[in-house]
């Protein structure tokens, strides 16, 4: 059985790490260089890098930090934001990046992600979800329910549905899904793992679960419940809640497969 990955992640505007709940009210964390230098030292299994303001300012992400990051570690590094064309992605990939996430551009065009994967393969290519649901009926399940895309991180709705764009995107060449859930970013209240399954047995590629992680057993539930292949966090490493060794001891006790 493939070892679930532990990824946290380095949302970051303005050059600094930075963390809020349902994609609001960010609060600076730190050092983004410092902070991916210490979670490759602690046995993160890759990173992921997203320049959170980069399309509603309408700007590239900044290549010269990625290349500092990039610099500073020996795990496989995902950068995401602003990435709106082919040269975007190379450019990227030039300064360190083992991998590009794109969202917005990828609603926009989603001929960009045939041709992302077709120069550089799928592996290179992970699309991100943003999406979020609406108040549920009383006798509706999280993961029946709409499953609204947004763009811009996350300030505008779609008429795209989660299930049905995740497919789209691995049939186009993306490698990965990195689906955050809105209605659980920041609230550390667990994951939504019925939906991770439905998502997850629907599609071939794997994975990335995001949005809601409070502790070790939010983390195991939606790995060995929603079947995600990753899990990725970013508030309960930031805060020092709990370290990735903690972590990955915790998981491996309940029986679920990690790179010790």
């Amino acid at each position: 059985m493939l070892s679930k990955r532990i990824i946290p992640c380095l949302d970051v505007k303005e050059g600094r790490t930075v963390k809020g709940v349902h994609f609001e009210d960010l609060q600076d964390v730190g050092d983004v260089v410092a902070l991916g230098q210490h979670y490759a030292r602690t046995g993160a299994d890759e990173l992921v890098y997203l320049d959170i303001s980069a399309t509603r300012e309408g700007r590239h992400t900044f290549t010269q930090l990625v290349s500092r990051i990039a610099d500073g570690i020996n795990i496989p590094f995902t950068v995401g934001g602003g990435i709106s064309t082919i040269d975007d992605a190379a450019r990227l990939l030039d300064a360190g990046a083992d991998k590009v996430s794109i969202n917005s551009a990828a609603l926009r065009t989603p001929e960009l992600i045939d041709q992302i994967a077709a120069r550089y393969g799928s592996q290179f290519v992970v699309v991100a979800i943003d999406a979020r649901h609406q108040p549920l009926a009383p006798d509706q399940a999280e993961a029946d329910a709409l499953w609204t895309v947004c763009t811009h991180g996350g300030t505008q709705p779609t008429d795209r549905e989660l299930y049905s764009w995740a497919h789209e995107a691995q049939e186009r060449g993306a490698g990965e899904i990195l689906f955050t859930s809105m209605n659980h970013d920041g609230t550390k209240h667990g994951y939504p793992c019925t939906t991770y399954a439905r998502l997850t047995a629907g599609l071939r590629i794997p994975v990335i679960a995001s949005g809601g992680a409070g502790s070790a057993h939010d983390i195991a539930e939606v790995l060995a419940q929603g079947h995600a292949d990753a899990a990725l966090a970013a508030s309960i490493f930031h805060y020092g809640e709990i370290t990735i060794p903690e972590l990955k001891q915790a998981l491996s006790h309940e029986g679920i497969p990690v790179r010790l």
